[in-house]
């Protein structure tokens, strides 16, 4: 299904400065794109999407200590390799978690649909990350 659905998910400047990222626009537009591209019902959607968001905000606070490694001084290599070894760490957390919900997916969806919107949530993110470097 060759869907387009526009993403308005950096709330226009007027002044012509760099949008911001809304978070909340950001959710509902995943969630449409979910819906429509995994061809959910109105009782799917209801009964998947706190699951999901609960997996989202468990993970929150992953990426969150991940992103502070960004900023590692290359030129420190016990910083370097601190940060690589706690990443690692953090990314085989994340990785449990994922497939912790999975498993409650699976309880509540056919595995097929689990599978659609696992796709449909790469398609979603890759499309928007395309988009936000389109826009500079």
């Amino acid at each position: 299904m060759g869907l387009l659905i526009s993403l308005q998910v950096w709330a226009e400047d007027p002044k012509g400065a760099k949008p911001k990222f809304d978070p909340l626009k950001f959710q509902a537009a995943l969630e449409r794109f979910i819906t429509l591209e995994a061809e959910l019902t109105t009782d799917e959607a209801a009964r998947f999407f706190p699951v999901y968001r609960e997996m989202m905000k468990r993970q929150r606070a992953y990426f969150e200590q991940v992103r502070r490694y960004r900023h590692t001084d290359t030129s420190d290599d016990k910083a370097c390799r601190e940060a690589i070894i706690k990443s690692d760490l953090i990314d085989i957390q994340l990785k449990k978690i994922q497939q912790s919900y999975h498993q409650k997916f699976l309880k509540i969806l056919p595995a097929g649909k689990v599978l659609r919107i696992l796709k449909a949530e790469e398609r979603f993110h890759r499309r928007a990350f395309r988009r936000a470097f389109d826009k500079k």
